[in-house]
């Protein structure tokens, strides 16, 4: 809609987690720099928490893309998983062609892949994101997984992307062995002003901007002050100023503008429940009035 009038090549604030717009933060670089590290020394088990948008699925992305044809990667994002669909899913990605339905037979034919990618020198990392849904059931399974290995080092390595509740569950003595095992942890955190104001100029520019989309410094605050640095939220506010701005016809973002976009969210979340609320009672209604027909129906049949 706005792309055009501000001469984007697309929209700089979209909500899916595309790598080419991730802002290496210092939160979000030390994270990145863990995660290397952490695979490239067969660590075993790494954690990376942090709250609702603070960008863990980005970091995610970005690692992946980072693994050169040395690392063997399998990327877990549904965890709602029973024990068996788990191993037959972290099979599949590794693009193992299996035969097992049993647990022993999935983790027998897992344990022959990963000493065939040991023999061509080749590193296997699992990664699981929205970890924090794992049962407690699939988080020990998890850490079974870890037992393969041999005397000198990990067959695979295993990276957790979590929102903070996962370390509350860990911390639960059922989970205390896979607790113990996590070598690496790192907590994201939110961005700073400064941060703020840079990440949204580094989406604009990602996005095609050559610096005509100015944003004045009472608005940067104010999107600071909404957001609190939150990714998610600097980047659902930003682009309902820029789309104020647009219907404005003008290039300067002002914390006027920012209000406005404000205002906007909170009038949909406001309305969305009542709206809701009413299609219910509408649907209640006419549920109740066609049962009615059919008594009256089946009343006059009667007759």
């Amino acid at each position: 809609m706005y792309t055009d009038f501000f001469e984007l090549k697309e929209k700089p604030f979209k909500l899916t987690p595309d790598p080419k717009f991730l802002f290496l933060s210092e939160t979000h670089l030390e994270a990145l720099n863990h995660l290397i590290y952490g695979i490239k020394n067969r660590e075993g088990f790494i954690l990376i928490t942090g709250d609702v948008g603070s960008g863990k699925t980005t970091i995610c992305r970005v690692l992946l893309e980072k693994m050169g044809p040395d690392t063997n990667t399998a990327l877990i994002f549904n965890p709602m998983l029973s024990e068996e669909e788990l191993l037959c899913a972290i099979l599949q990605d590794f693009g193992v062609a299996y035969r097992g339905t049993t647990k022993k037979e999935l983790v027998d034919e897992l344990n022959a892949f990963l000493l065939k990618q040991l023999e061509e020198g080749k590193n296997v990392v699992l990664i699981v994101d929205e970890a924090q849904d794992l049962t407690i059931s699939l988080l020990e399974q998890i850490r079974l997984l870890s037992n393969l290995e041999t005397e000198k080092e990990k067959l695979i390595q295993i990276v957790l992307f979590g929102q903070n509740e996962l370390k509350g569950k860990l911390n639960l003595p059922a989970l205390r062995q896979l607790n113990q095992r996590i070598a690496i942890r790192y907590e994201l955190r939110y961005l700073n002003r400064e941060e703020t104001e840079k990440y949204i100029y580094y989406r604009l520019t990602i996005a095609g901007s050559d610096g005509r989309v100015v944003f004045t410094p009472s608005a940067l605050n104010r999107i600071f002050k909404y957001s609190k640095g939150v990714p998610r939220l600097i980047n659902i506010v930003s682009d309902r100023a820029l789309l104020s701005a647009y219907m404005q016809l003008t290039n300067k973002i002002t914390k006027k503008l920012v209000e406005r976009g404000i205002k906007s969210l909170e009038a949909t979340e406001r309305t969305f429940p009542r709206r809701k609320w009413i299609t219910v009672a509408v649907l209640s209604i006419l549920v109740t009035l066609f049962s009615l027909f059919l008594v009256f129906r089946m009343t006059a049949g009667l007759k």
